[in-house]
């Protein structure tokens, strides 16, 4: 484990710094934030001290070797427009984005593992059939139209949840926790049904496995069987389809914010987009960079526990 674990980290600088290379190159080729900041009216000779300002004008080399240094220093700029530092920004955001996330990943594997598992023990039947067709249907419907139609039946019609709006942790944990149920299930219903199907079809391979026939053939319990053989050593593409879906949740919870005004991370980067505030564009994504490659990294990790064979010799 101490070898998997390091040279995963070790793979993780080269990595980072490929992703800040294309994230600085996509927001600053072609990009000019001045006319956002200026209007439409302003002269060229305005534009232009703007831009010797903000060291737009510096070859690009020059201004990415200065972005990353601040980067390294832990400083990610300041908004052209809030003049807040993108830091504590995404501090304050952050929290919130993490909680959707984890509270869909909860709901996903609480109701996906326990639907597979459900489905590969009576494979065939009446109820595999059901939930096969359940499943279906949740891999079809998208997280953001999920939302939409969460919001119309549970806050509008049954008027169960506030509509929109967000209450802060420190003002209400109540509160707080009840206003994040509507995003959590529109994010955890489409990844539910992604593990209950990889639950499914791996728990199925497995109990038609020569060694599970004999475990029953010398009178094993079926209970030990599924739950101590059969399921744990079906963990490993349970744990894949866990990891990729974690990471779909935070890319899909940015516009589950959007539906829900719930002022998270996702909603200060598309607000960054619109306004082509650079600085917060840029930090956004490095954040989510990150985030990503931790997640793969705890997978890995993950993998090397379940499965020896993982671990390099």
């Amino acid at each position: 484990m101490r070898k998997l674990i390091l040279s995963r980290l070790a793979a993780l600088p080269p990595m980072l710094l490929l992703v800040s290379v294309v994230v600085f190159l996509l927001t600053r080729v072609g990009v000019d934030p001045t006319r956002q900041m200026l209007g439409e009216g302003a002269s060229e000779a305005q534009r232009a001290l703007l831009r010797h300002q903000l060291g737009y004008d510096r070859p690009l080399v020059v201004q990415f070797g200065s972005w990353l240094g601040q980067v390294f220093r832990g400083d990610l700029g300041t908004s052209f427009f809030t003049q807040q530092p993108i830091v504590s920004s995404l501090a304050e955001r952050l929290p919130v984005t993490l909680a959707m996330v984890a509270g869909g990943t909860l709901l996903a594997i609480a109701v996906g593992v326990p639907a597979g598992v459900w489905g590969a023990l009576r494979a065939g039947s009446a109820i595999d059939r059901l939930i096969t067709a359940v499943t279906s249907a949740g891999l079809a419907m998208p997280g953001f139209w999920l939302a939409l139609l969460l919001m119309l039946f549970f806050a509008v019609e049954l008027r169960w949840f506030p509509v929109l709006g967000f209450t802060r942790f420190a003002d209400g944990p109540g509160m707080w926790a009840y206003g994040l149920v509507l995003p959590c299930v529109a994010l955890g219903l489409h990844s539910a049904a992604v593990i209950a199907r990889q639950t499914r079809g791996a728990m199925a391979e497995t109990l038609r496995a020569p060694y599970v026939r004999a475990l029953r053939a010398v009178g094993t319990p079926r209970r030990r069987i599924v739950y101590r053989y059969a399921l744990r050593n079906s963990m490993v593409p349970i744990l894949t389809a866990v990891g990729h879906e974690v990471v779909v949740l935070l890319a899909v919870s940015f516009v589950v914010e959007r539906v829900f005004a719930i002022p998270g991370t996702g909603t200060l980067i598309l607000d960054a987009v619109v306004r082509n505030d650079v600085p917060v564009l840029q930090g956004g994504i490095v954040l989510v960079a990150c985030l990503v490659v931790l997640i793969n990294l705890a997978v890995d990790i993950g993998y090397g526990l379940l499965d020896p064979k993982a671990r390099p010799q």
